[in-house]
């Protein structure tokens, strides 16, 4: 029985050498810093602002005019960078309280969505060719 047991208990801590000498990752850890996380919320609190805009029925209906789909402009919305919707955010601060410069932001919307079709990352303007 003795034996057995040495059998066992040998075989058990070669294994557990030979699994100590395996490669193994390294882990980094760093301190995330004040700044990093207020931007990231900040980024995510503009584009709800900017999207929550594009869901009023008077920005969705003058979309439609200009012939532009409203599920569509929320995909832009959400596939820009967190630097153009802060851009988009500033515009909508600057608003007038009646709103009368919704062409301005509508128009703005408008250009970026028409310089990423222009640069060949989306395809919403049947009418550009991609540079790529």
């Amino acid at each position: 029985m003795n034996i057995r047991f040495l059998r066992r208990t040998s075989w058990t801590l070669i294994f557990s050498l030979f699994a100590l000498w395996l490669p193994i990752g390294q882990v980094h850890a760093a301190l995330i810093g004040t700044d990093a996380v207020a931007s990231a919320a900040q980024a995510g609190t503009n584009r709800d602002r900017v999207r929550s805009f594009l869901q009023r029925e008077d920005v969705r209906n003058l979309l439609q005019t200009r012939g532009l789909d409203a599920a569509v402009a929320q995909q832009r919305i959400d596939a820009m960078t967190d630097a153009e919707v802060q851009q988009i955010a500033a515009q909508l601060d600057n608003l007038p309280a009646g709103g009368s410069d919704v062409l301005g932001v509508l128009f703005t919307v408008f250009v970026i969505l028409l310089i990423t079709d222009i640069l060949g990352l989306t395809k919403v303007f049947p009418f550009t060719r991609p540079i790529r």
